[in-house]
């Protein structure tokens, strides 16, 4: 069903790119040289990340954390930004519960001509329905793109998430922290880049050639934290998008509206 309602706002007109296959990953080192690498963790913890106990080479944490998200019954997801660069029509916030169906249900807050508006999404059978402004709570089938926002359900599949997991170009591991509910979780950050091409299926309007990234994984593989730097919005300064990743094997069932 086309949209009845005309969008009250419209991002860019973008073409999208099909996001390359993740790239083969290097096999473990060799024991050698694990034992050498092994880090240790500052006062917050006395205690080494699974990851590195296991002497894992960059490459192949973040391959099993891609394997993680595309293998989980459902996840919650929040993505925002503090703000965005002046004049932008775009993605402010997504927050929502996506499934393996491939589907979604939560909302997307955006921002056009100053004005912020949260509509409700709920993304299934490779179809998006939206409760627009002003439509009295009526269900419409969008085209997201339209709105500068991706088709949800696929954010955390082979052409969202895990598939930038696999794009890391240049992979370093950093410093472990504490994190998760009471501190409980110990998350190893690793840095690299993704190429911009890959970056339109998380957020269409990205115009940069390359974005920094940090990705943060618990000791159980689990890809909790991303934040991604660069040109999000044609003719703008570099800004940072966050995302966070919790409740690993959720269980939704999710239908058309």
């Amino acid at each position: 069903m086309p949209l009845r309602h005309p969008p009250l706002w419209k991002a860019d007109a973008m073409t999208p790119r099909v996001p390359r296959r993740a790239r083969t990953h290097r096999r473990l080192a060799a024991t050698a040289s694990v034992l050498l690498a092994l880090p240790t963790f500052a006062a917050c913890s006395g205690d080494s990340s699974d990851a590195a106990e296991e002497g894992k080479a960059p490459e192949d944490v973040l391959a099993e954390a891609a394997t993680k998200l595309t293998e989980t019954s459902g996840i919650d997801l929040t993505l925002a930004t503090g703000k965005l660069p002046e004049g932008v029509s775009g993605i402010a916030k997504a927050e929502g519960t996506v499934t393996d169906a491939p589907a979604f249900d939560g909302s997307i807050t955006v921002v056009f001509a100053g004005q912020t508006a949260e509509v409700p999404v709920i993304a299934v059978d490779d179809k998006v329905y939206a409760q627009l402004p002003f439509t009295m709570g009526a269900w419409d089938k969008v085209n997201p793109k339209e709105y500068g926002a991706p088709d949800p359900s696929q954010l955390v599949g082979e052409d969202g998430f895990a598939g930038l997991l696999g794009l890391t170009e240049s992979p370093e591991e950093g410093e472990s922290v504490r994190g998760g509910d009471n501190n409980t979780e110990v998350l190893t950050t690793y840095s690299g880049t993704v190429p911009g091409d890959a970056m339109d299926a998380v957020i269409p309007s990205s115009s940069g050639d390359s974005f920094d990234v940090e990705w943060q994984v618990n000791d159980d593989g689990e890809l909790r934290k991303a934040t991604m730097t660069g040109v999000f919005y044609p003719h703008t300064d570099p800004m940072t998008y966050t995302v966070e990743f919790d409740d690993y094997g959720t269980e939704k069932e999710i239908t058309a509206p």
